[in-house]
């Protein structure tokens, strides 16, 4: 936890504060360093805005701009990953909800949908603002519900806000555009068409458990901009973090019934909130989960982002210090818990005893525990996982592969492990661990490693490391993935840049832009004149 200053050390933190608010000209700055020096006296202060949203460790639900108990009389509780200990318990919400839930957000995107875009965009600063302003306080559920470092659930709280004003940007340039008739053979200019951009309706959006708030600010932000409203269903773990997104929307002045986030397992309501007629589109995050969600959805349009066995390559005359930073990096930031996260190294034999080396030189640095202590590994997101990460390991070692370190688990964290020597008939070779354990294998040249990753039935991400660009072109090409990163790791961002998968990684694009477009349809307008028209130049 972090240290309490001595009363002394408080007073003069407080005088600090005054004194760097009183020269800030943004508001938003000087609250935000409000709240760090809150956090480092140890003494977060819960404004009432948020207040409302729980009793103690019960959160309540949002629909139509009210904080709600479900009528279900049932929670559910989370877990924290790192001791197992109740952290938080969520509304089990009913069917009957979850039908207010679409009600009240088809009647507010009627409105919304005729709200000036510069207003639009006016909501999602003034949310980000609210993400900035309690940062560090809302950090903590991401720490404790889904075991991120202070840093890093701080840090991406920051990243949703940054894109949440990006969105609203992007928002204001997306245009329509006006089409002759006369472009066609044979016709003459006596048809216009304008073609717009209009909003879908209610885009139903589903965020990992991964990044609970980064992840659903991707599709809250372009829905509304869009001229969407929305429908939230949190991951059962994160949900309290997701919770807090759907709460600065609130503090933020949304419509009532523009934003609403319900809660409960996917097993009991998931079902009802994918076939719901409410739902005109479905964005969705996760695993294997979404190949369901997408036949079960019907003619919905779909945004999916499923899992990944991202590739690695690494080639002969690649940069090998650069290459292990990447793959230590890839391989095991947030332990591993993340899409685009290396799943799997192919380094071609003769530089792989070399690169090998300096991977598990740079592994050894990496600090294990707890996620309090800002440290690099910290546990997975629960039990199931972690027994599962478990069955991989145990599965490669009896078929032939090397651990290259001992393999080391207490309750669900497990420390960082190269598992060397991988053959194809290893199921780690193919399954994605969503953990810190990176299988490492050696082949032939390029044309055996990119053979070898294609056969994967996920195409999210691939990386490849060569200082020949135009070999990295050409291994680029032949990678069938969404994105290949050239000597960089995968990665989901910056988060304009576009993201998607091929095969079981995904449908659709996202990106800020490509969500926008993702969440609108095309509709045109053709005036019919009564003669040809042609614009004169002067």
């Amino acid at each position: 936890m972090a240290a309490v200053p001595s009363k002394n050390q408080a007073e003069l933190l407080l005088k600090v504060q005054e004194a760097i608010k009183a020269s800030l000209p943004d508001k938003a700055l000087a609250d935000t360093v409000k709240s760090e020096v809150n956090h480092a006296m140890g003494a977060d202060s819960e404004p009432d805005s948020l207040k409302e949203m729980h009793d103690g460790i019960v959160y309540k639900f949002l629909v139509n701009g009210e904080w709600r108990v479900s009528t279900s009389g049932r929670t559910i509780q989370n877990l924290t990953p790192y001791d197992e200990t109740v952290c938080y318990e969520v509304q089990a919400c009913t069917r009957e909800e979850i039908d207010e839930a679409y009600t009240s957000a088809h009647a507010a995107q009627r409105v919304w949908a005729k709200t000036p875009l510069w207003k639009r965009a006016e909501l999602l600063h003034k949310a980000a603002t609210v993400l900035r302003q309690y940062a560090s306080l809302i950090a903590t559920p991401v720490l404790r519900e889904v075991g991120k470092n202070r840093k890093a659930a701080r840090d991406e709280v920051v990243r949703t806000a940054e894109l949440l004003d990006y969105a609203a940007e992007e928002g204001l340039r997306i245009n329509g555009e006006v089409l002759a008739s006369d472009a066609w053979v044979g016709q003459k200019r006596n048809k216009l068409a304008i073609v717009e951009r209009v909003p879908v309706g209610v885009v139903l959006c589903i965020p990992p458990f991964n990044y609970p708030i980064n992840l659903c600010g991707s599709k809250i932000g372009p829905a509304l901009i869009a001229g969407n409203a929305v429908v939230v269903k949190t991951p059962t773990q994160g949900a309290v973090s997701t919770l807090h997104l759907g709460a600065a929307f609130k503090i933020a002045g949304a419509p009532p019934g523009l934003v609403n986030v319900v809660t409960g397992k996917g097993s009991e309501i998931g079902d009802y909130l994918v076939q719901h007629p409410g739902a005109n589109l479905i964005s969705f995050t996760g695993g294997s989960t979404g190949i369901d969600v997408s036949k079960k959805a019907g003619m919905v349009p779909l945004q999916m982002e499923l899992g990944g066995k991202d590739a690695c390559i690494v080639l002969p005359d690649a940069d090998l210090d650069l290459a292990s930073s990447a793959i230590v990096k890839g391989g095991f930031s947030y332990s591993g818990q993340r899409c685009t996260a290396v799943k799997i190294v192919f380094a071609t034999a003769e530089i792989a005893d070399a690169l090998l080396e300096k991977v598990l030189a740079k592994m050894a640095k990496l600090t294990v525990g707890h996620p309090e202590d800002n440290v690099d590994i910290t546990a997975v997101i629960n039990r199931k996982s972690a027994d599962y990460i478990e069955s991989l390991v145990k599965d490669a070692e009896k078929k032939g592969a090397v651990l290259t370190t001992p393999y080391t688990r207490v309750g669900n964290l497990i420390h960082p492990l190269i598992i060397d020597h991988v053959k194809e008939d290893m199921k780690i070779h193919w399954e994605e661990p969503f953990g810190p354990v990176l299988p490492f294998v050696r082949v032939a040249d390029a044309t055996d490693a990119v053979a070898l990753a294609n056969k994967s039935s996920m195409g999210l991400q691939g990386c490849v490391f060569t200082q020949d660009i135009n070999r990295a072109i050409l291994v680029a090409n032949e990678l069938a993935a969404g994105t290949v990163q050239i000597n960089g790791p995968p990665a989901r961002g910056p988060d304009h840049f576009p993201f998607t998968g091929f095969k079981d990684s995904g449908i659709g694009a996202q990106g800020i832009k490509y969500s926008i477009e993702s969440m609108s349809k095309v509709k045109s307008f053709v005036i019919n004149l009564p003669e040809a028209a042609h614009p004169q130049g002067h």
